[in-house]
């Protein structure tokens, strides 16, 4: 009977023993929930960008935007149509590539629902030599590139017609075309091509209107490159856009304290020498 209930005592003993593991590897795993718990999720911000000086300012974000964890990821792009859809689409979270004139329009022939959250930059848009090397030497029917879309072609025109090679019919009219020319004293042939291979067509052209962060793609330094440039109170500001609906978004204001910076000033004006302005 002794034995009997000794081995009792020695089975609710190990039983006892064995709950207590038990009981103490849960406390455990709570823990380290409660730990993990206690540290910051990381944040992911998606930017579609231009490379060209886009790409490369908001890459001087990311370590700023890290200390606050969020994690800056910045997507390239090479035209100017995607990714503004992207953003739409609820595939990118912002994106940092136009101007306010080509945002507009591009909501207004699209249907589409973006808005600026800040001014950043200006890149003053350039006239580069191909054929002919100087304005002077510019010859009756020379042949001259522009963008194809309608923001960046009114913009060239205003600057041709700026360095006195044409008249528009209305100089407040951002998207001029060739058909809103009324005086052409050389009889300049326009040729309306993708903005982004404007640098590539320039042993083909006398001369092309150029964007700069195509210019500065392709090794072209507007400020010293160009034959003509852009007044400083141009009104092609570049800008961050997001979706409507979305301008409050945390990360999104993080981004922008980030972007006007003195961090982000100092660096575009050193980086770029005068071919980036900024605007804030």
């Amino acid at each position: 009977m002794k034995k009997k209930l000794l081995a009792l005592l020695l089975g609710l003993t190990l039983c006892l023993s064995l709950a207590a593991c038990g009981g103490d590897s849960g406390t455990t795993t709570d823990d380290t929930t409660e730990t993990d718990g206690d540290t910051a999720e990381t944040v992911t911000l998606t930017v579609a960008a231009s490379p060209t000086p886009h790409a490369v300012i908001l890459e001087q974000c990311v370590p700023i935007l890290a200390e606050q964890g969020i994690e800056l990821v910045v997507n390239q792009y090479d035209d100017y149509v995607v990714p503004n859809t992207a953003v739409e689409d609820g595939d990118e979270d912002a994106n940092y590539f136009q101007h306010l004139p080509y945002l507009e329009e591009f909501n207004e022939s699209r249907g589409t629902h973006l808005v600026s959250v800040a001014s950043v930059h200006i890149e003053p848009m350039g006239i580069y030599a191909g054929q002919t090397t100087s304005l002077e030497d510019l010859p009756d029917g020379a042949v001259i590139g522009v963008p194809n879309d309608p923001t960046n072609e009114g913009r060239a025109l205003l600057l041709l017609q700026s360095q006195g090679l044409i008249t528009l019919d209305d100089s407040s009219n951002l998207t001029a075309t060739p058909n809103n020319i009324v005086d052409n004293p050389k009889n300049l042939e326009f040729r309306e091509i993708e903005a982004q291979t404007l640098p590539s067509s320039l042993p083909d052209l006398d001369l092309a209107v150029i964007n700069s962060n195509y210019a500065l793609g392709a090794g072209l330094n507007p400020s010293t490159d160009a034959l003509a440039i852009e007044s400083s109170d141009s009104p092609y500001v570049n800008v961050l856009v997001v979706k409507e609906g979305n301008e409050d978004n945390e990360a999104i204001q993080a981004l922008v304290e980030a972007l006007h910076s003195d961090t982000i000033r100092d660096f575009i004006n050193e980086e770029f020498d005068g071919a980036v302005v900024p605007a804030f």
